[in-house]
């Protein structure tokens, strides 16, 4: 099956459950425009489809912009049909990629059409909703007290199948796949429980929630057999990125893209309890219909989570204690917020205002923001890098997406007060790129290039020695047409570093692999096979442990 085919097909099945975001009839008159060049119906529902499984990220499901330039017709009908093509086709120096290698020629002429055209409004999503689209596949009640398949489940992956919507289950020891588990459609982020002070949480890293840009939230329970993993979903929203677990492993919380809002789940039978819209008034004083919610953690010192509206510049520090009455504190930053990660203490925050080429520190003890540092072009930590600097100390890390640049700062106010929250250096890359990983074992940083439109780059990781503070090596993980290294994971005892090569084109056949090295020599060690565009990889260990 060629690649456009399974494209297709695979657009098919997901527009099936997507469709509902843009519902309406096909180029509405609130839609049309007299100046934008016209197109059919069935045109209008396949870029409507592929807008949202491929822009609407970046863009906006208003498109009104954030990460990405604005969309609405008053810019792009100035642009026009031939250099608006021209854009998918070929990308941009701004970070944003080339979509040939995605969409077929016609899907691109469609999709210059379609954005000139007025954007649909999606329908809002009530609890009552959510309620009715909970699923249980396994009662809480015969969850088994002890793992079931004999594998050592703490070293496990989870990894994010994105183009399937499924996630698969990996053993770390064996370097085997367990399972496919069907979840929501391009699983953003998974995140586990991380203490035991309920019954149903007993053992930290046991559960995992999934969330699928379709709003789909999904439980995994890792003590199951593979064909009994999934125990519950729940969907919260139609479009979203991000989810966390409290503390106490009472509660999830899922974030939604749209509508834009936060939902508070109870963790043990997936039961939405609590919905708070975050439209509001951003940090320049103008109101925003299209806040969303990009990152969400749980802090590791209190009791709140840590919500990011993304296009108010705001981050919500929200108490779980009283749902009932929520208290919430709204710390203004920057705007756009999106990926995050803590310092090795737990009470600082430090997330990338990605449109405002900022890193932002807020101090979860006292609920304030902590520092602005100004850095390169579209910063994008993902789950971010902490390690120990000769000169500055403890210092956190972050490539960019605009620019090829790891930016290093001190992030230990306590005990390096004269380099907190400064820039420490900077190293060249070959690219721009979405990760940026270490291990406190290791010698080394890992940082993909994965923006980069150049295939080589694209497909190469660099290893940044933390002595020297330069490029030790770069590693090319393959030359196949499409592929590029994405992701950087280690395994739970900082032995092996874990990368994803997948492919950009969907497909709903195995085409990726994880390439395994060792953390030492940085020689290749295996690779495993199988894979249906693998992304994001998470060790059960480091994550259930803050490992960075």
């Amino acid at each position: 099956m060629s690649n456009h085919k399974a494209r297709r097909k695979t657009a098919l099945i997901l527009g099936a459950g997507l469709s509902i975001i843009m519902s309406g009839a096909a180029v509405p008159a609130s839609a049309q425009d007299a100046t934008a060049p016209e197109m059919s119906k069935e045109a209008y529902e396949s870029s409507k489809t592929i807008y949202f499984q491929r822009c609407a990220g970046c863009h906006g499901v208003l498109r009104k912009g954030a990460t990405g330039k604005s969309l609405l017709p008053a810019e792009t009908i100035k642009l026009g049909q031939e250099r608006l093509e021209k854009i998918i086709t070929l990308g941009t120096e701004g970070g944003m990629n080339n979509f040939d290698d995605v969409m077929s020629a016609e899907e691109i002429k469609q999709m210059a059409t379609y954005i000139q055209h007025e954007p649909p409004k999606p329908p809002e999503m009530s609890l009552a909703l959510m309620k009715e689209r909970r699923k249980v596949y396994v009662d809480p009640a015969d969850y088994p007290d002890k793992p079931l398949h004999g594998r050592n489940w703490e070293n496990f992956f989870v990894v994010i199948e994105r183009d399937v919507g499924k996630v698969a289950i990996v053993d770390g020891d064996k370097h085997e796949i367990v399972a496919h588990l069907d979840t929501g459609y391009a699983v953003h982020v998974i995140k586990a429980t991380e203490h035991h002070h309920v019954e149903h949480a007993a053992v930290p890293g046991r559960f995992w929630y999934t969330m699928g840009r379709d709003g789909k939230l999904t439980k995994i329970d890792l003590f199951q057999t593979p064909d009994k993993m999934r125990v519950a979903e729940v969907q919260v929203a139609y479009d979203a990125r991000d989810v966390a677990v409290s503390g106490d492993g009472k509660y999830v919380i899922g974030g939604g893209y749209w509508p834009p809002h936060f939902v508070i789940v109870d963790a043990a039978t997936m039961d939405p309890l609590k919905v708070v819209s975050t439209r509001g008034v951003n940090v320049d004083g103008d109101y925003v219909e299209e806040s969303r919610v990009a990152a969400i953690y749980t802090t590791p010192n209190e009791t709140t989570f840590l919500v990011s509206a993304k296009e108010l510049g705001q981050i919500w520090q929200v108490d779980y204690t009283d749902l009932d009455n929520l208290k919430t504190t709204k710390i203004n930053t920057a705007k756009f917020l999106h990926d995050g990660f803590f310092d090795p203490t737990g009470r600082y925050f430090q997330i990338a205002a990605n449109a405002s080429n900022k890193m932002v520190v807020v101090d979860s003890k006292t609920q304030k923001l902590e520092a602005l540092i100004d850095v390169p072009k579209l910063p994008h930590p993902g789950p971010g890098a902490n390690w120990n600097d000769s000169e500055c100390g403890p210092v956190g890390g972050t490539v960019h997406l605009g620019v090829g640049t790891v930016t290093v700062w001190g992030n230990d106010p306590a005990g390096h007060p004269d380099q907190a929250w400064k820039v420490c250096y900077t190293v060249e890359t070959d690219g721009p790129g979405l990760f940026i990983r270490t291990h406190p074992t290791s010698d080394y940083v890992w940082a993909d290039q994965t923006k980069h439109p150049e295939p080589e780059v694209q497909q190469s990781i660099q290893v940044i020695n933390k002595k020297t503070r330069e490029i030790e090596k770069t590693i090319q993980l393959t030359d196949k047409e499409g592929y590029a290294a994405v992701h950087i994971e280690f395994n739970k005892d900082g032995s092996e570093v874990w990368v994803s090569v997948w492919n950009r084109s969907t497909s709903l056949e195995p085409n990726g692999e994880i390439v395994i090295f060792d953390a030492k020599t940085l020689e290749e060690k295996a690779r495993i096979p199988g894979f249906y565009a693998p992304t994001g990889k998470f060790n059960v260990y480091n994550r259930t442990n803050h490992v960075t």
